[in-house]
């Protein structure tokens, strides 16, 4: 059976199982959204920014476990896409999207609507294909979801020319891939792992480190059990967050740059440190000089081999899957007669609970006005813990990450390594439609909300009843925090001075809007807000403008060198 490129390439995202394509339609994929619209096997979700689709796509993708896939067209339609697809990278998130391209006799021809895709986005993609004949289409989409999926997940872009949508070719779509360049190592090295568990039982101030690849690799039962077994302190990075039940005595609370005092302390001056799908990027140990002047002993287990001893030298190197590599290390602990020094670890926690006794997120709960740390509070008691919760990027972000405590993974969803405002929107579309009855929550300020306030539109179109909590402060907060720290208090172009009635806009996008300034109608707006469950509801609550994120470590210094509230 003959079948075009364009029929060929919905029939694909069929196979694949996909739900939901996010896309916006453009010349050189009209010959795609053609077939769309003649099918039914998975919806497509009209965006109003290519941005949109592919944080859309990354949020489903997070929030769901499978591929996200983003439709675009060619020239700015793929343009617009980079950040969402630079996103993704950067986070890890196995994101599928197919781009439209001039046809194959144009393609360097400056074309209307051309642009070098693939030269664009190499930097920041985990693969990307031009497809050149038909006949190789099929192969290429499974390749691509292949790709997005295993190993370190990542972003793969497939670029499609419009002639190759009409052609037309037989179809069969590939049950297995074979790719002999790529060949990711899943299993652990045995010897490697049996030295880890040794040098874990010999720790006297032991230290887990979890970040995101915990969650990618569906690893939080193991993270968990191994945790308990060993009744270690533990800590997650912003990305990992969830992996761990943040409930838990264990649980020290998130680490880095603005992450608690007893996590970076006990990070710092740990003698063996368990580091599990985390790649101690700066915003986590600070300066690599500083971390490394205290001696201690490493495992480091990741799946891609790059990201070990990138930045901090290691002792023990294991290469595999997080998930088959913690089972291996239970069951040794489990089989074998040698125990950690109970002595030892008791002191370690004494000292733990001294640090954790400053209390490094106090602030001022008699505030006249609302405090935005106290908004994410009560957001967590509203929606108890059960929400999954998305954010843009700045110090509602951080806020955030401090006081919701996640107790499940894949309930946190924000943009860490690229820090990409913006995102808290589209990727709380992705994620409803992911969890289509679960509470979302895009907790936002009022400079990255406006950068894809578009979307407000899409939510109408496909009613999703997402709840906006916009923490307005009237300063692009995190500029603003650095500008008073470090630039003099020369707040250079960080306050909002032309700011929308967000509860006028939201309703005349058709949703519902409320406006909060009071503290003690802070906790009443969040229930009438999360009671609605047919309606979008975008709270604007009115924040003190003064307020910074607290513990801070300053660019370039140690994670133990942090400023906290109470030094100021």
């Amino acid at each position: 059976m003959e079948l075009t490129g364009a029929e060929i390439t919905v029939r694909c995202l069929a196979e694949e199982g996909v739900e939901f394509v996010f896309g916006y339609p453009g010349g050189a994929v009209l010959n795609i959204y053609d077939e769309i619209f003649k099918q039914d096997k998975f919806k497509h979700v009209l965006v109003r920014h290519e941005q949109a689709a592919v944080h859309a796509a990354d949020g489903y993708a997070r929030s769901s476990g499978k591929v996200g896939v983003a439709l675009v067209t060619s020239g700015p339609g793929l343009t617009n896409a980079v950040t969402g697809i630079a996103t993704a990278y950067m986070d890890s998130i196995p994101v599928v999207v197919i781009s439209g391209q001039v046809p194959t006799h144009a393609i360097g021809m400056d074309a209307f609507q051309e642009v070098d895709t693939v030269g664009i986005t190499r930097p920041c993609v985990k693969h990307n294909f031009l497809v050149k004949d038909i006949k190789d289409l099929a192969a290429t989409i499974k390749k691509a979801f292949y790709i997005a999926a295993t190993g370190r997940p990542g972003p793969v872009l497939v670029d499609i020319p419009k002639d190759i949508t009409q052609q037309s070719h037989e179809f069969a779509y590939p049950e297995t891939v074979s790719m002999r360049s790529y060949s990711p190592v899943v299993k652990g090295h045995a010897g490697q792992v049996k030295k880890a568990v040794q040098m874990l039982l010999e720790a006297k101030r032991p230290m887990i480190y979890a970040g995101g690849g915990v969650v990618l690799s569906n690893a939080s039962t193991q993270l968990t059990q191994l945790a308990k077994l060993l009744g270690y302190p533990i800590t997650n990075t912003l990305m990992g967050l969830g992996a761990y039940p943040a409930t838990d005595a264990q649980f020290l609370g998130m680490l880095g740059m603005h992450g608690t005092y007893e996590a970076n302390m006990a990070m710092q001056h740990c003698d063996v440190l368990l580091a599990v799908g985390a790649r101690f990027d700066d915003r986590v140990i600070g300066s690599p000089e500083h971390f490394a002047r205290d001696a201690r002993r490493i495992v480091h287990i990741d799946i891609d081999p790059s990201s070990i001893s990138k930045r901090v030298k290691v002792d023990v190197p294991i290469v595999g899957d997080v998930a088959g590599v913690l089972d291996e290390m239970i069951k040794l602990i489990k089989a074998g007669k040698e125990k950690s020094e109970a002595k030892a670890i008791k002191a370690w926690w004494t000292q733990i609970e001294l640090w954790r006794a400053k209390n490094c997120l106090k602030y001022n709960h008699a505030s006249p006005i609302i405090k935005p740390q106290f908004v994410v509070e009560k957001l967590w008691e509203v929606t108890g813990g059960d929400a999954f919760v998305t954010t843009d990027v700045g110090q509602h972000q951080m806020w955030a990450a401090q006081f919701y405590k996640f107790d499940q993974p894949r309930r946190w969803i924000t943009s860490g390594g690229l820090g990409t405002m913006g995102f808290g929107l589209p990727a709380a579309m992705g994620v409803q439609l992911a969890h289509p009855h679960a509470d979302v929550a895009c907790v936002t300020g009022e400079s990255s909300i406006q950068m894809c306030i578009q979307e407000l539109s899409t939510c109408k179109q496909y009613h999703l009843p997402l709840k906006i909590v916009n923490l307005n402060n009237r300063y692009m907060g995190m500029v603003r925090q650095w500008q008073e720290f470090f630039y003099g208090n020369r707040y250079a172009e960080s306050y909002m001075d032309s700011l929308p009635d967000f509860v006028k806009l939201a309703e005349a996008y058709g949703h519902v809007g409320m406006k909060i300034d009071k503290p003690e109608d802070v906790e009443p707006a969040l229930r009438a807000a999360f009671a609605m469950k047919e309606r979008l509801v975008f709270m604007d609550f009115i924040t003190d403008q003064t307020e910074n994120v607290f513990p801070m470590v300053p660019g370039g210094k140690g994670i133990s060198e942090m400023i906290l509230a109470e030094e100021l």
